[in-house]
């Protein structure tokens, strides 16, 4: 395993001097992201935006996850691949954006399908973990891996025009003194089969992966440095047609 060096070269000063001249970030807290290792399950719609913008910001060590390969279907909304990259590993197709984008970003590549040994052994490997799956059962299976390993999790879901995202720490004490909720607090059984059509089946709105993407790396960038309050216990609600955003605060059950 790598280990990024948390001193700043001064390309690195000039690159990330917009976050530098930021009180609430400074040089401190670049060097804290250039010194984090993120992991992102997906490097598909939601994938995108977040692999691209943790990687513009300066986080030092992205881990992508997905054994998918580029479709032209993909690229009404995949952003980070194009193409040239149809055919291709989504996990290679995203490595080499990233290289283009920012070569202080080192990528570790998983071209593989999670199952739960596999995540029991990377998840503790990393700061945060990020979901940007489009299913229940793999998210509940991440879930349970970050919060064993006591890592924050980033969840996120899309569909046709709507979105939704939060930050699962159920590891970590609340103002109260009692824990923080966990996934299956939030999302208690998986909804029967159907019951919640694919992108495939229902569509999505090209540019909607996009506006929850970026949501899910603010909130890493936040919790990497420290600053804002993160989505802990709230469950923020994105409607695209009339422009809203809507939260829902949800407790721990027992």
């Amino acid at each position: 395993m790598t280990m990024q060096s948390p001193l700043l070269t001064s390309d690195e000063i000039e690159r990330y001097a917009r976050h530098i001249i930021l009180p609430e970030i400074g040089g401190s807290g670049q060097q804290k992201l250039k010194s984090a290792r993120v992991m992102i399950i997906g490097a598909g719609g939601l994938g995108s935006p977040i692999i691209q913008y943790l990687a513009a910001a300066g986080v030092g060590t992205l881990g992508i996850v997905d054994d998918d390969e580029v479709a032209l279907s993909n690229l009404q909304r995949q952003v980070i691949h194009n193409v040239d990259t149809i055919g291709t590993s989504k996990v290679q197709s995203a490595a080499a954006a990233v290289s283009r984008l920012n070569p202080h970003v080192l990528i570790e590549a998983y071209p593989v399908r999670l199952d739960d040994g596999m995540a029991a052994q990377l998840v503790p490997q990393f700061d945060i973990v990020i979901d940007a799956t489009d299913n229940y059962e793999t998210r509940l299976m991440l879930a349970d891996a970050a919060e064993k390993a006591e890592r924050p999790f980033i969840s996120a879901a899309i569909g046709r025009f709507d979105g939704s995202i939060t930050v699962f720490m159920p590891f970590m004490d609340n103002e109260e003194g009692g824990l923080y909720p966990s996934f299956r607090d939030l999302y208690p059984e998986a909804p029967p089969r159907g019951a919640i059509p694919s992108c495939a089946e229902a569509g999505v709105l090209g540019v909607l992966p996009a506006v929850i993407g970026s949501l899910q790396a603010m909130e890493a960038i936040k919790l990497i440095t420290g600053i804002g309050k993160p989505l802990i216990g709230r469950l923020l609600l994105y409607d695209a047609l009339s422009a809203r955003f809507d939260t829902i605060v949800y407790k721990r059950k027992k």
